[in-house]
């Protein structure tokens, strides 16, 4: 069975999936890496707590980065929020890295 939370004309904010759940894309905002970290992980936290899940089941996770001169204050940040010993495969991707149209 599929159930889809805040769904609209094109997306679902949360899928569940034969008790897996899939969360939507976060982008958070903030003057800094830090914060717009910490704002993100916050909006990612209510979307697990509505679909029923705590942050120490996430399998998977993918940190999509402006410029990887970032990566270590979003990883203090990351570091700080997830429960110890429940670390998800994460991807960390930066922008700049991604081809641009030909």
């Amino acid at each position: 069975m599929i159930e889809r939370i805040g769904t609209s004309a094109r997306m679902s904010k949360i899928v569940k999936h034969n008790g897996v759940i899939y969360l939507c894309g976060q982008v958070g905002d903030g003057a800094t890496a830090a914060d717009q970290t910490r704002d993100c992980l916050s909006r990612i936290e209510a979307l697990l707590a509505e679909a029923g899940s705590p942050p120490d089941r996430m399998l998977q996770v993918v940190v999509w980065l402006a410029d990887m001169a970032d990566f270590t204050e979003m990883n203090t940040v990351w570091d700080a929020w997830v429960p110890q010993g429940h670390a998800p495969r994460r991807v960390p991707v930066a922008r700049q890295y991604l081809p641009g149209p030909s």
